[in-house]
């Protein structure tokens, strides 16, 4: 069956090659074989697809090490109009790496993304504790810039692929904190068509609190408890317009095919004053959703028949 995206010229990924949104973008069956772009930022991608140079556009949304990334989560609140259509774990391990002839003692600076760098923190501390990082928009464009005249940094966190493609001497590998480190990654268009319904699916929306007082986040989480509907993400980001302002990042259990989603996100966009859904996607570890019986879509439907026939004066 064709996907939403079948007919695609062109995707955006977070360059240049060899980085892990790269490789993100190589699980998307849709993508082979057509034209990649690569581009600097998540703003750059993501304008990319607003003003049709691509249909689609890679980026990462959560690791395992540091959560959520803010630069994306952002990106999203603040895009309209966007969807995500699938998700993707990428695992991830790091080198330092640095020009021939440089050993691990002359490094005072190093370059790296600043996700990369947050999963190599301690490991970094530890090893070069009066170390000074210089941000990278991308782990490949941090270790490619060694070899540029004038460059800044003495190393770069990588890819172990890199020495592959460049002359780059590797100075430590496995620096990463967590060796089971794993980032995902999302597929992110303008598309409004929904994917199909699986049953090991996930929602992702934005959700802004109607005020700042007690018990107000209880009563948006509560939105989703009385419909046995599990959180695997709840991430507040500020709104940035006065302090103690902020909007919450949710991924829920669920498609909104699904009775029990969709009774949670009416009860949702009556509770919040802003409600941004970005999408229902099949989950990437392809693990069934869990719930209990009561919460079928059946028990929605028979709830609404019996309203109906009240209200329309059926004898019970």
């Amino acid at each position: 069956m064709p996907g939403p995206l079948d007919d695609a010229s062109s995707y955006s990924f977070l360059g240049p090659a060899g980085t892990f949104t790269e490789a993100a973008l190589a699980q998307v069956p849709e993508a082979q074989g057509k034209q990649w772009r690569s581009v600097n930022n998540v703003g750059e991608a993501l304008d990319d697809v607003v003003t049709g140079r691509s249909v689609a556009a890679m980026i990462a949304i959560e690791n395992s090490v540091e959560g959520g990334v803010s630069a994306t989560q952002d990106a999203l609140a603040s895009v309209p109009n966007l969807r995500i259509l699938g998700e993707y774990l990428v695992p991830v391990a790091f080198v330092l790496v640095a020009r021939p002839g440089v050993a691990l003692a002359d490094v005072r600076t190093v370059a790296a993304h600043p996700v990369a760098y947050a999963q190599c923190r301690r490991w970094l501390e530890r090893t070069l504790p009066e170390h000074e990082h210089v941000p990278s928009s991308s782990n490949v464009r941090a270790a490619t810039d060694l070899l540029e005249d004038g460059q800044l940094a003495d190393a770069a966190i990588a890819p172990p692929t890199i020495v592959d493609h460049h002359p780059l001497s590797v100075l430590a590998s496995g620096i990463g904190d967590n060796p089971n480190a794993v980032t995902r990654f999302v597929l992110v268009s303008r598309t409004t068509r929904l994917p199909a319904r699986t049953g090991a699916d996930k929602t992702s929306v934005i959700a802004e609190l109607p005020e700042d007082r007690s018990g107000a986040l209880l009563e948006l989480l509560e939105q989703f408890s009385t419909r046995g509907i599990n959180l695997s993400l709840l991430q507040s980001r500020p709104i940035g317009d006065a302090l103690g302002r902020y909007r919450f990042v949710i991924d829920l259990d669920g498609h909104i095919h699904d009775e029990r989603v969709a009774d949670a996100l009416l009860g949702l966009r009556r509770f919040s004053p802003r409600v941004i859904f970005l999408g229902s996607y099949a989950r990437a570890d392809k693990v069934a959703v869990d719930y209990v019986s009561r919460y079928d879509d059946e028990v929605f439907i028979e709830a609404r028949d019996w309203l109906r026939g009240i209200l329309s004066g059926e004898p019970e």
